[in-house]
C-alpha cells in the first residue's frame, strides 16, 4: 500500500487525569476517584494515533528538559515517530494538562503550555526538508499562531495538503485558511469561527458553506456520536458516528485528525477518510486517556469490516 509521508506540528502535554461522579463547578471541590497520569497534548496525540493506524509518522514539537520529556520521546520512539526534528527547551518546562473525567465520558481540561508556547517559526525552517518530503501536514492551535501560519505556508509551498484542527478555538485570518486544504472543527470550533450555532447537521452545512467561503478547500465539522459532516468540491453530506460506550472523550477529536491523515495518506476519498476517522474515534471513546486510547490499524479495520454500510 503506497503511503505519502505525514508531518505533525504540535503540541506534547503530560495529562494528569482524575475520575469524578461529575465535573467541578466553579468554587466547588469533589472527591475524585482514580488518578492516572498519562502522554497528550493534541499533537502529540494525532502523530501517535497516525502512526498506530499505519502511518509514516515525523512530528515536530518542543519539550522541556525534565523527566516528561523524557518519558514523552521514549514514547513516540517506540510508536515508531521520526523525532529528528523533537527539540528540547532548556527554560520552559513540558507541557501540561490537568484533566477531569466524568462518569459520562465528559471532560474538563486546563493546560499549562510550557514549551510547546516556545514553538518558534525557526524550529521550522530547521525542519524545511521535513516539510519538502511530506504528502500530509497536520497542525493545531495549542502553539503559536504565528509558528502554525509559517507550517501552513511551508507546506503548501511544498505541495503538501495541510490539515488544521482548529483547537483550542480562536479567530483564524483568511489568508491561513486559503493555503488550508482541510479544516477539522468541531460544534463549538465551528461557531466560533462562523458565528454560526452549530447544533444539527443542517446547521453544520451552513457553517461549513460559511468557511468554505473564506478560502478552506475541505470541511469536516466533528458532530460527537452523531457522525461528522464533510463538504467540499468533490464531496458532501453526514458521515454517520459508530454507536459505542463511552469511557472518556479525552483525544477522540485528535484520533479523528491524526487518522484521517492517515487515510488521505493512503489515496482514500474525503468520505471513506472521514468513515476511517470516525471509526478511530469511536474506539478511543471507549478507553480512558489520549494517547493510551489510540487504537491499532487491525482493531480500526475490524470495526470498519463489522458495520459496513449495506
Amino acid at each position: 500500500m503506497a503511503k505519502l509521508p505525514i508531518l505533525v506540528v504540535g503540541s506534547s502535554n503530560t495529562d494528569m487525569i482524575i475520575k469524578v461522579k461529575r465535573i467541578p463547578k466553579p468554587g466547588e471541590t469533589i472527591l475524585g476517584g482514580e488518578f492516572a497520569m498519562a502522554a497528550g497534548g493534541k499533537g502529540a496525540n494525532q502523530a501517535v494515533g497516525a502512526a498506530r493506524a499505519g502511518g509514516a509518522v515525523t512530528f515536530i514539537a518542543r519539550l522541556g528538559q525534565d523527566m516528561f520529556g523524557d518519558k514523552a520521546l521514549a514514547g513516540f520512539i517506540a510508536d515508531g515517530i521520526n523525532v529528528d526534528h523533537v527539540v528540547r527547551d532548556r527554560t520552559a518546562p513540558s507541557g501540561v494538562a490537568l484533566i477531569f473525567v466524568a462518569q459520562n465520558g465528559e471532560n474538563s481540561i486546563a493546560v499549562a503550555s510550557g514549551a510547546n508556547s516556545r514553538l518558534l517559526p525557526a524550529d521550522l525552517t530547521n525542519a524545511r526538508r521535513a516539510f519538502q518530503r511530506s504528502g500530509v501536514v497536520v497542525l493545531q492551535l495549542e502553539t503559536p499562531l504565528k509558528t502554525v501560519a509559517a507550517a501552513v505556508k511551508l507546506a503548501a509551498n511544498a505541495g503538501a495538503r495541510v490539515i488544521l484542527n482548529p483547537a483550542p478555538a480562536q479567530p483564524l485570518p483568511n489568508d491561513l485558511l486559503r493555503r488550508v486544504y482541510l479544516l477539522t472543527p468541531n460544534e463549538s470550533e465551528a461557531q466560533l469561527l462562523t458565528g454560526m450555532p452549530v447544533n444539527n447537521e443542517t446547521a453544520a452545512a451552513r457553517a461549513a458553506d460559511a468557511l468554505l467561503a473564506r478560502g478552506v478547500q475541505n470541511v469536516i465539522i466533528t458532530l460527537g456520536a452523531r457522525g461528522a459532516f464533510v463538504a467540499g468540491k468533490q464531496a458532501r453530506g453526514l458521515v454517520p458516528g459508530f454507536k459505542v460506550n463511552p469511557v472518556d472523550t479525552t483525544g477522540a477529536g485528535d484520533m479523528f485528525n491524526g487518522t484521517l491523515a492517515v487515510a488521505l495518506s493512503e489515496g482514500k476519498s474525503l468520505l471513506d477518510a472521514a468513515r476511517f476517522a470516525s471509526a478511530a474515534a469511536a474506539i478511543s471513546v471507549t478507553r480512558l486517556g489520549a494517547q493510551t486510547s489510540a487504537p491499532t490499524r487491525k482493531e480500526i479495520d475490524r470495526l470498519l469490516a463489522a458495520r459496513r454500510p449495506k
